[in-house]
């Protein structure tokens, strides 16, 4: 491996924080609803941030595989957006400073990268590190939005309910980061917001606004959320209308809230295996296709009608019920 600490440059007038608190939100792997990308915005729109350190983007990113814009003007390139990975520091509403890791996820020298990291946390005194995401599920949008918990300690994730005994999932430059830490003695929690499959390539401030609250609550800080309620109550408002406009939408939610309530009851009665085989009800994928066709259609389609080409889908995944 090259030498990690060549990957990052600290600002020599970054200001020194008393034990931080880390937030990571890494683009370019599964963001169901935007969670993370809104979360992102919501901490620092309108709110000063400091860089306190820079990543070389250029030894992490595949420029080909996403290609930052240029804008051309008449005859000439005129500007240039290149990517940025960055470590900067934040204030709460409380006047509590933080650090924010945001920017693409690496595309390659994934240890290394966390090697890195890893020194910044060491060298700036970091006593948590937070990661953050939004994962797409078969769950109506009319129950409570779940989380999944995860930590390097059990007592970092107390009081949530695992839904997953063992998977096996594509890795991530965050879920290794994690895994990396805990390995050397570094405590990190990470909350994934579970988003309705259906509205899985939407914004959904909703689930931002959650992601936020938990991430808040583990870091002791007064995250700023105002701004992700406000849209929220929007979004709720155009869903509603988009259900109102079909009875077959209306249907597909209610055949996803029978599925759902199904899985909490056996979940609580300790058989979650039973509540999910049990019933003649569709899977969830295949409802979330109906109403994600319907959506995409603006509303003109109708549950199992043609609308030709179908959209691309998140990556499946298996109804769950909110971690308590």
């Amino acid at each position: 491996m090259l030498d990690p600490a060549q990957l990052y440059q600290v600002d020599p007038a970054a200001p020194a924080l008393d034990e931080p608190v880390l937030i990571v939100v890494l683009d370019g792997f599964v963001d169901a609803g935007n969670a993370g990308a809104l979360a992102v915005g919501a901490l620092t729109d309108e709110r000063e941030a400091v860089r306190v350190a820079r990543f070389d983007v250029d030894q992490l990113v595949d420029y080909r595989s996403r290609r930052p814009p240029l804008r051309f003007k008449t005859d000439r390139w005129a500007d240039y957006d290149p990517p940025e990975l960055d470590v900067v520091a934040l204030t709460d509403t409380g006047d509590t400073q933080y650090l924010l890791l945001a920017g693409p996820e690496p595309d390659m020298q994934w240890e290394r990268f966390v090697a890195a990291v890893g020194l910044l946390v060491e060298q700036l005194g970091v006593r948590l590190v937070i990661t953050l995401q939004g994962i797409p599920m078969a769950v109506p949008h009319t129950r409570p939005i779940g989380v999944t918990a995860h930590g390097t300690r059990p007592e970092l994730v107390e009081g949530h309910t695992p839904w997953f005994a063992t998977a096996d999932v594509p890795g991530s430059a965050a879920a290794l980061l994690e895994y990396r830490l805990g390995q050397a003695g570094q405590d990190v929690v990470g909350y994934a917001v579970h988003v309705p499959h259906y509205l899985s390539r939407s914004a959904y401030p909703q689930a931002a606004r959650v992601l936020l609250d938990h991430a808040g609550l583990s870091a002791g800080l007064y995250l700023p959320t105002e701004t992700l309620t406000r849209a929220a109550e929007q979004a709720e408002s155009e869903i509603a209308e988009q259900m109102a406009a079909s009875e077959e939408v209306g249907q597909v939610v209610s055949a996803l809230e029978e599925q759902y309530d199904q899985v909490v009851a056996a979940r609580e009665a300790g058989d979650l295996r039973d509540g999910l085989e049990g019933g003649e009800l569709p899977s969830g994928d295949e409802l979330a296709a109906e109403f994600e066709r319907f959506l995409a259609g603006g509303g003109d389609d109708k549950p199992g009608g043609k609308s030709g080409d179908e959209p691309p889908h998140e990556p499946p995944a298996p109804p769950l019920p909110p971690a308590t």
